[in-house]
């Protein structure tokens, strides 16, 4: 029989964390396992996952102890989120057989592999979500420069201006596109894959490939934008030559003319 639900929650914190520095201080300082490049925090009757990417998943961790974790968390953050994702599901364990159903989790046991297992995928959507909005704010920010340079012809934009737009479009890609490892299936099942099947099920109830597919089609997009950026950029500097040439022959005339007169 399954018992009563309790809470789950996944939080997308920061960029990465300073994995090794983190290491030293939690193992120190908590009941916590260094497990496969995952800390493991025991709160007793709860868990927490702690993940390299700036990821985090409690397991009926209170709001005291989450806060306070959290603090700690953020002092070794690398470039924290000015606003933080997060993902909540209910879990209840002692269940006939795992699975997922209306954002619920139902486990056989409580072992840790288990939480674990689910804890990857969760940590995995989480960043994605990260990833998504990353990826759709500067889309958004940059959306007005296809629509003027269909209609004027141009982008009205200074040089400095546009290689501040291009180095953010860049940033936003590199950064996804460095991390975009994080996405497969991680090497906990290399060596653990009587697990697989469970992160699988929780892997494709968060549709993971399918929204790393559209994420792949936004990342796409940056790059046209990156690209046409480029060849504005070309063609105000080729346009800026014609002038610069343009001015000098009409000098180099002038100056003839005025010899000739004297």
């Amino acid at each position: 029989m399954n018992e009563p639900h309790k809470h789950c929650l996944t939080l997308c914190l920061a960029q990465n964390f300073d994995f090794s520095a983190l290491c030293q201080h939690l193992l120190e300082n908590k009941r916590a396992l260094l497990f496969k490049d995952v800390l493991l925090i025991d709160h007793k009757d709860a868990l927490s996952v702690v993940f390299p990417y700036g990821a985090v998943t409690h397991w009926n961790v209170s709001l005291d102890m989450r806060r306070k974790l959290h603090s700690e968390l953020l002092e070794f953050a690398v470039n924290p989120l000015t606003e933080f994702q997060e993902d909540n599901f209910s879990y209840s364990l002692n269940a006939t057989q795992n699975r997922i159903q209306h954002d619920c989790i139902y486990l056989e046991s409580d072992d840790k592999k288990l939480l674990l297992a689910v804890s990857h995928a969760m940590a995995q959507s989480i960043k994605l979500a990260a990833f998504e909005q990353q990826a759709q704010q500067t889309i958004n920010t940059t959306r007005h420069l296809p629509n003027s340079l269909a209609s004027k012809g141009e982008i009205n934009l200074s040089k400095k201006s546009l290689a501040k737009i291009r180095g953010q479009l860049f940033l936003t890609k590199s950064d996804i596109n460095v991390n975009y490892d994080l996405l497969d299936t991680p090497d906990f099942f290399w060596e653990h894959p009587e697990y697989q099947a469970l992160y699988t099920m929780a892997a494709n109830y968060l549709e993971l490939s399918q929204r790393t597919e559209v994420l792949t089609k936004k990342l796409e997009t940056i790059h046209e934008l990156l690209e046409m950026l480029a060849d504005e950029q070309k063609h105000q500097h080729s346009s800026t030559l014609e002038w610069i040439i343009i001015w000098l022959i009409a000098v180099e005339i002038a100056i003839t003319l005025l010899e000739k007169m004297l």
